[in-house]
């Protein structure tokens, strides 16, 4: 049995990369405090936005930002996962032919190196009663390969998606099937779908694969007309709530999987055994 320390990390990002990349080593500095094993960064965490995607992707900013990362992985013997990240090029080197980018979910080991990436599959591309009122991530963002990732820390299944995704339960299935054990969330959900859906869908998703799982979301006001939800939280196997913030706070929250007791709840209400379809 295993046990993985994991520290979610909130914050405003802007189209400021390198105010972004200060403030999120400063709150990963912080979040340090409960010496996790694995911290995670929010979708968006070191450029939110759209238009200066594909420039930042293309620039020495991106290996400035991996960089960064890598020593403060090293330096703290921690594994980091940005949310997301644009990058120009698809996980096969393939540099992105028609000026979008991929939404990279990047995992950073304690060697600064790069463990795993997952690329976002499901596109925003909806209308929102909020100031935005219509988002379509696909004039910016291509969608990755379906590609489901899980991937191995310390013993323990990690699970890789990203925001929009947890609207798909059937991608949750399958990392459950893959062997997830605790699935991250990175997200700028809006405030509108958030304040409606945010907890519902995570506790679900937790519940009915039962796993651990841990929504990382952007918080406040990001320009004039772009707000996201907060409510950094995670979610137990049984649906139980083990740690939250609000839409108020930038910061951290905290939390452990324990493996032994997933085992547990999957023991007593063995439903993936269940499945008839």
């Amino acid at each position: 049995m295993a046990n993985l320390g994991v520290a979610c990390v909130q914050l405003t990002s802007t189209k400021d990369w390198m105010a972004n990349l200060s403030q999120a080593l400063l709150l990963m500095e912080r979040a340090m405090v409960n010496q996790p094993r694995l911290i995670v960064l929010p979708e968006n965490v070191f450029l939110f936005d759209a238009k200066q995607m594909r420039e930042v992707a293309l620039s020495d900013a991106t290996a400035k930002i991996l960089s960064a990362v890598g020593r403060f992985a090293i330096e703290n013997n921690v594994f980091v996962l940005i949310g997301s990240h644009p990058m120009a090029h698809d996980q096969f080197g393939n540099l992105i032919s028609d000026g979008r980018v991929r939404q990279a979910s990047i995992l950073v080991g304690p060697d600064g190196k790069q463990v795993a990436r997952y690329d976002k599959v499901h596109l925003f591309d909806v209308d929102v009663a909020d100031k935005a009122s219509s988002y379509r991530e696909s004039r910016f963002i291509e969608p990755g390969e379906v590609n489901p990732v899980v991937v191995q820390i310390d013993g323990v299944s990690l699970g890789l998606t990203v925001c929009y995704d947890l609207r798909f339960p059937e991608l949750y299935r399958c990392l459950a099937e893959l062997g997830a054990e605790v699935v991250v969330v990175p997200s700028a959900f809006t405030f509108k779908t958030g304040e409606a859906h945010w907890h519902t869908l995570l506790q679900a998703r937790a519940i009915e694969n039962q796993f651990y799982i841990a929504g990382v979301d952007q918080v406040g006001w990001h320009n004039e007309i772009r707000q996201t939800y907060g409510h950094t939280v995670a979610y137990s196997p049984w649906g139980e709530l083990l740690d939250s913030m609000d839409e108020s706070d930038q910061g951290s929250i905290y939390f452990k999987v324990d493996t032994e007791y997933l085992r547990e709840v999957r023991a007593a209400m063995p439903c993936l055994k269940h499945r008839r379809l």
